[in-house]
């Protein structure tokens, strides 16, 4: 038999192992994904320039370096092609490599823009890849999409109108999930219209207080939500959110199966043809319904207030803080939903890319977008925030960031990791939860 200081042992590591899934989950749901493993074959490419920026009509080199199990190749062809972003290449060829490296002359932009490099190299039957993304005076890029006149009016009659639905909160404990510092529990609340709800995980600490808040946004997808223990550990009240009106605590499986059905694969375009019908406009005031369940809460200092997110979750992050004077901060990481119209304008526009298929080019769906760019809630912000990004990524181009970013004139702080794709970096999330401490805890 196990004695009963063995059983008691074994219970508390038990459940100290869970804790440490639990926060290790939450790291990776805060992140576009997680940073990529390694790979066999390195593919490094790299810009002249330390910083990787240029100023137009500066001539720009990429350098490649190829390794196996980091010993550089030899005699090993590459494939490279150039050009804008998420456009066709200007620059197309092949070379071989000697002692693993390869210069390539990549041009320049007469405008400001990113020039993005992509190299492949195929290796004992696989393709490898790795790819370089100079920037050319990005502080100047500007939207292409316009402000509409009644773009204000539309979002405060919604706001009035989603107010005067009960928000008829419901909290269940989660007993697995709490620890002795800290409740986790999940919650559901009325939203859009009756009956339509959004689910969340709460954590909050069990010390007597007040505390500051945290609202995490949820990147793009459909999936569980853990909970940011980690943060609740430091002394704020943190609430993850989904955007689907469906619980966020089912298992892995439900979530896989949700995923194949029509209506999650293609929610980022559901219903844009109608301002009113899209399907991001009862996410959007869900996400300020979440702002007003935290400030029911009695353990809310009633003040101190920050929404974060990556991807989906930036772009939501920073439409949350226009749409609601009750956010006194912000984190956005890599938004998405930004500058939707650049495909229309030769350059490139953002997630979920709408309008790089010529077949969305219509003029509703056009018009539609004006009233969900985040480039447009961008000029809204009022508040401080912190934006991260890599010149890297793919699925939200810099070019359609930097364009909302530089309409931004409240103040901000904007940290490149210039190699990240659409992933983050541990020093990125470091960043993050240290600047959100330093602003929402006062010393």
């Amino acid at each position: 038999m196990i004695s009963k200081i063995k059983l008691h042992q074994l219970l508390y590591f038990s459940a100290l192992i869970l804790l440490i899934i639990l926060i290790i989950f939450q790291c990776g749901a805060s992140s576009a994904q997680a940073q990529p493993k390694p790979e066999l074959v390195t593919v490094k490419v790299s810009a002249d320039h330390k910083d990787w920026i240029y100023k137009p009509g500066e001539q720009v080199k990429f350098l490649v370096n190829v390794s196996h199990k980091d010993t550089p190749l030899e005699d090993v062809k590459i494939n490279y092609e150039i050009g804008p972003e998420k456009m066709s290449p200007v620059i197309k060829d092949s070379t071989s490599l000697i002692n693993g490296k390869y210069e390539i002359s990549g041009g320049t932009m007469d405008k400001p823009g990113f020039l993005r490099c992509l190299v492949t190299v195929k290796f004992q039957g696989k393709t490898y890849r790795g790819l370089a993304t100079a920037a050319f005076s990005p502080e100047l890029l500007r939207p292409t999409t316009n402000f509409p006149a009644d773009f204000k009016e539309f979002w405060d009659n919604a706001k009035v109108k989603n107010a005067k639905i009960p928000m008829d909160p419901k909290l269940r404990l989660l007993p697995e999930r709490s620890n002795d510092s800290i409740n986790v529990y999940e919650i559901s609340v009325q939203n859009f219209e009756p009956g339509s709800r959004i689910y969340g995980v709460l954590c909050v600490p069990k010390k007597a207080g007040k505390y500051p808040a945290i609202l995490t946004v949820p990147g793009a997808g459909v999936g569980p939500k853990a909970g940011d223990l980690g943060m609740a550990a430091r002394g704020f009240i943190t609430l993850q959110i989904g955007i689907h009106g469906i619980p966020v605590t089912m298992a892995d499986s439900v979530y896989k199966r949700l995923a194949t059905e029509e209506k999650y694969k293609r929610y980022r375009v559901s219903g844009n043809e109608d301002r009113d019908k899209f399907y991001f406009k009862r996410v959007f005031l869900g996400c300020v319904r979440a702002i007003d369940f935290i400030y029911s809460l009695p353990e809310f200092d009633g003040q101190n207030l920050a929404v974060a997110g990556g991807s989906q979750g930036g772009a939501l992050t920073i439409v949350t803080t226009a749409l609601d004077s009750r956010v006194k901060y912000l984190v956005a990481f890599a938004p998405a939903m930004c500058d939707l119209t650049g495909y229309l304008h030769e350059r490139a526009g953002g997630w979920p890319h709408t309008f790089n298929a010529k077949t969305y080019q219509t003029k509703n769906r056009i018009e539609t977008s004006k009233y969900y760019d985040v480039a447009n809630f961008a000029q809204l912000i009022k508040v401080p925030g912190f934006y991260s990004w890599g010149f890297n990524d793919e699925t939200c181009p810099p070019t359609s960031m930097y364009s909302a970013y530089n309409v931004i004139t409240a103040p901000k702080e904007l940290f490149i990791a210039k190699d990240a794709g659409h992933w983050y970096y541990p020093l990125q999330n470091r960043k993050k939860s240290a600047w959100l401490v330093d602003k929402l805890i006062k010393k």
